[in-house]
């Protein structure tokens, strides 16, 4: 996996400082320890980091075709590069590597834009045509690999893998987006192709820019999640899946560096090394942590590592200490960033590195097969919503959802408030209540007066009804899981296991994300996915045998850190002081007197603590000083112009 960054001029003939681009590139290191490489000429610059995979000694970057006309730089693996070396070499192409980064060059000079939808892996890239004068960014269908991109006041586009390399460009803009902050705290994370600065962009999952020098230029979309629900038996199912799992996992083992696997004991990472062990002739390495203060999920991955004589390494850590790692999310992520699982993926992510440089992930198993409770949730809202009209359901259930206590303690089959909630809304409505992290109410009285101002007419929950009835599925569920496959998992789940593992110089394959097993997936039927209230039925019945019950069917553990217990007793003091000082105050955000009576009902036993986390966060993204100099404005006329 590596880092790329680089810069486009207005003017054909203006030169790219190197001066520039090399810190710009330094600053993704980490992404590539095993070495730079630039290719600068008059309007352009093209700067790589590189982490060896593939073709260790032949693999350097930016990468030519034959008469230098076409360069790129890459950072991803393309599962398939064999196939499509061979079928180019038949076209006349001339390869001088093993890599699969010189297949991309050539299927541009064989089939444009096109030669997206021939590429098997996880991708984002930017390719320069001399002769068409065409810069060619592109990122793979389900987001895993990201690329940010800003045009300059002068015309200029500048690009990288990550923000934090933009931010050293002087020219980049720095002004926070209203929007964005608003979004953060409706989803925990700003989603594509928004960013927490106004005027920069994040080229969305299965999008590809194609810039014409000095002309405005719209991202477009070249594939999307498709529901073709056939009629298929439980039994043919099971066998199609096993085969084509295997062939997913055997595509991702594909390396010149050693690989290993996480390993939680959970449904879906016990697939993928279940498989990997089936294709491995040496025991798979496998890496699980455990956390003494935390749900323990290291007794399952042991009964996984045992049956398959996996190479096992466990480590437990003490409690961690989540008010200070709140300060560390902007390190690593380069915006606010607040799902809390972020901290243990690090952890397992250093811990990988230590052994192996690649590690296979089970990632986007939930999304696939229908794993996450508020699936079934919905489906349960949608069967109300069918027997009940409109303005029924928001009269019953809505007055019980308002007299129903919070009851943030009790068990959580007492916990029907947001249920009953979702019951009472139409049905995109009350799939964001489920997802989203700081409710609207809520969000509105903790900023102060100007950015509440500013955020005016913003919805977030518009973004999920969007994406719903975008859905080509009449399915309740299946419209839920669309959502999450273009909202949830390029801008949280695929974010925090990129961030988290290219800090440690890991790379990260997630095979259930291969898109011929995505596409595979959503062609079954709902009734194979969500049966009789169990999530993943299918992927079940076929690890039957191969993965123990005791593992299959254990009720579903988050990743997450259990946040709010930290957050009273002497954490509540702690907490106190990140967000009502000065930093949070000067910022002209937030209610300052709002933030106070947020900390002080926790710690009373109310539960905000995904409120506070959220805030934690964004106070540690203040304190790493990327947010200025510029802020929104005080006054609202300012702040709106920001958000424009």
């Amino acid at each position: 996996m590596c880092g790329i960054a680089g810069i486009l001029t207005a003017d054909s003939g203006a030169p790219v400082s190197l001066s520039l681009l090399r810190p710009m590139t330094e600053a993704l290191a980490h992404r590539g320890p095993d070495g730079d490489g630039f290719h600068c000429e008059p309007g352009l610059g093209l700067g790589h980091r590189r982490l060896a995979i593939i073709d260790l000694s032949g693999g350097r970057q930016p990468m030519f075709n034959e008469d230098r006309s076409v360069v790129i730089v890459f950072n991803g693996e393309i599962y398939n590069h064999n196939a499509l070396r061979e079928e180019l070499r038949a076209h006349g192409h001339e390869f001088c590597t093993r890599s699969d980064t010189e297949v991309i060059v050539h299927a541009w000079e064989s089939w444009g834009t096109a030669c997206l939808d021939r590429l098997s892996g996880q991708f984002a890239f930017a390719l320069w045509d001399r002769k068409r004068q065409q810069l060619f960014l592109a990122r793979d269908r389900l987001g895993e690999k990201p690329l940010y991109y800003a045009r300059l006041g002068d015309g200029a586009v500048v690009f990288a893998s990550e923000l934090r390399a933009l931010l050293v460009h002087p020219q980049v803009p720095r002004m926070l987006s209203p929007a964005a902050i608003d979004d953060y705290f409706a989803f925990g994370y700003v989603p594509d192709p928004d960013c927490i600065y106004a005027g920069i962009h994040k080229l969305p999952a299965a999008h590809y820019l194609l810039v014409q020098r000095g002309r405005p230029a719209a991202a477009q979309p070249y594939w999307r999640p498709r529901f073709a629900s056939r009629r298929i038996s439980a039994a043919d199912a099971v066998a199609e899946l096993r085969e084509a799992l295997r062939r997913s996992v055997a595509s991702c083992l594909v390396a010149d560096v050693p690989l290993g696997a996480f390993l939680s004991g959970g449904v879906d990472s016990s697939a993928v090394v279940a498989a990997m062990a089936e294709l491995c002739a040496d025991p798979v390495a496998t890496f699980t942590i455990g956390f003494d203060d935390e749900a323990d999920e290291t007794p399952f991955a042991a009964a996984i590592a045992r049956r398959y004589h996996t190479n096992h390494r466990t480590e437990r850590v003490a409690a961690i200490d989540t008010i200070d790692a709140a300060r560390e999310q902007a390190r690593i992520y380069g915006e606010p960033f607040a799902d809390s699982s972020s901290i243990p993926t690090y952890r397992v992510s250093v811990m990988a590195r230590q052994n192996v440089t690649v590690a296979l992930s089970g990632d986007a198993g939930d999304e696939l097969f229908a794993g996450y409770r508020r699936y079934r949730w919905h489906r349960i809202a949608e069967a109300v919503r069918a027997h009940l009209p409109a303005a029924a359901r928001r009269r019953l259930f809505g007055e019980l959802a308002r007299i129903y206590p919070k009851l943030d303690r009790a068990p959580r089959w007492l916990r029907a408030k947001t249920t009953l909630s979702e019951i009472s809304l139409d049905s995109a409505l009350g799939y964001y209540r489920t997802l989203c992290k700081v409710h609207d109410g809520e969000r509105r009285r903790l900023f102060a007066p100007p950015l509440r101002h500013a955020v005016d007419g913003h919805d977030p929950a518009r973004r999920i009804a969007g994406l719903m009835a975008e859905a080509d599925t009449p399915n309740p569920v299946q419209q839920a899981q669309y959502a999450d496959l273009k909202s949830y998992l390029p801008g949280d789940i695929l974010v925090k296991v990129d961030r988290a593992s290219m800090a440690t110089s890991l790379e990260v394959r997630a095979p259930l994300l291969d898109h011929p097993f995505v596409e595979w997936a959503l062609s079954l039927p709902p009734s194979l996915t969500l049966r009789r209230g169990m999530g993943k039925f299918i992927l079940k019945r076929a690890l039957e045998g191969r993965v123990p019950d005791a593992n299959l069917y254990r009720a579903k553990q988050g990743f997450a850190a259990p946040l709010a217990e930290r957050f009273r007793g002497r954490g509540a003091m702690r907490v106190r002081e990140r967000l009502t000082g000065e930093r949070m105050g000067d910022c002209g955000l937030f209610d300052m007197a709002a933030l106070a009576r947020l900390v002080e009902a926790h710690a009373g036993g109310a539960d905000h603590s995904a409120a506070i986390w959220s805030l934690l966060v964004f106070e540690g993204f203040l304190a790493a000083g990327v947010a200025g100099p510029e802020r929104p404005a005080r006054e609202p006329g300012s702040a709106r112009q920001a958000a424009a």
